[in-house]
């Protein structure tokens, strides 16, 4: 019944999510507004978002470096920094970029903004933190707004991920992922390991229909 009751409900939110999704909106969350452009993920609109930030909440980020791949519209990365973090944010879509730079400029904002697919034109150095919100649907990328939703049909986002994630870290790193119980964790899971990182859940929640995951990825 769970199930269906999550069909039905996707099939009725996806296309009013979509066309609300297709014009410039406005977001004030954590004592801050952004403009989150046509086509970019919306923090306010889905659970992920907020529950990474009440995850970071257990972290002194006072002076860490931190690493945000896919920043979207960079709720996460401007909180960050409000709580002294030194931020670099990428992302590869176009739209993103330039609503990271209006966020940025509006919100006097020292965070740097890399242009990368994934981790692939990020200069090799170590974070203290990367924290990631990731596309997590196993479907190809026809059009840019779909890269805040689809991880490619072979899983390609994560390939990419796993592969480089030690270019980026240090012994004390800290890789926060959350996910959904929507999106294929076995998998993701055994990508993770064919790179020598394993998933550890650190937290669960239930957000109406759907149980979130909070992961540590951690070098076997």
């Amino acid at each position: 019944m769970k199930n269906l009751i999550r069909k039905i409900s996707s099939r009725i939110a996806r296309p009013l999510t979509l066309r609300y999704l297709s014009k410039e909106r406005s977001y004030s969350a954590y004592g801050i507004t952004l403009k989150i452009f046509p086509g970019v993920f919306h923090p306010g609109l889905f659970f992920s978002t907020k529950y990474l930030l009440s995850y970071l909440e257990n972290f002194d980020l006072k002076n860490k470096s931190l690493l945000e791949p896919g920043a979207g519209s960079g709720l996460i990365s401007f909180i960050a920094e409000k709580k002294g973090a030194l931020v670099t944010a990428s992302d590869w879509s176009a739209d993103a970029l330039a609503g990271l730079q209006v966020n940025r400029r509006a919100l006097s904002s020292k965070i740097e903004i890399i242009k990368s697919d994934v981790l692939e034109q990020i200069q090799k150095q170590s974070f203290d933190f990367i924290v990631i919100n990731p596309p997590y649907f196993p479907k190809k990328v026809t059009e840019e707004w779909q890269l805040a939703w689809n991880c490619g049909e072979d899983f390609e986002y994560f390939r990419k991920l796993f592969s480089r994630l030690s270019d980026f870290t240090h012994a004390d790193s800290k890789v926060i992922m959350v996910l959904s119980e929507d999106c294929d964790i076995f998998t993701i899971r055994n990508l993770a390991n064919e790179n020598k990182w394993n998933l550890e859940e650190r937290d669960r929640k239930h957000f109406w229909l759907e149980r979130n995951f909070i992961f540590e990825c951690r070098k076997s």
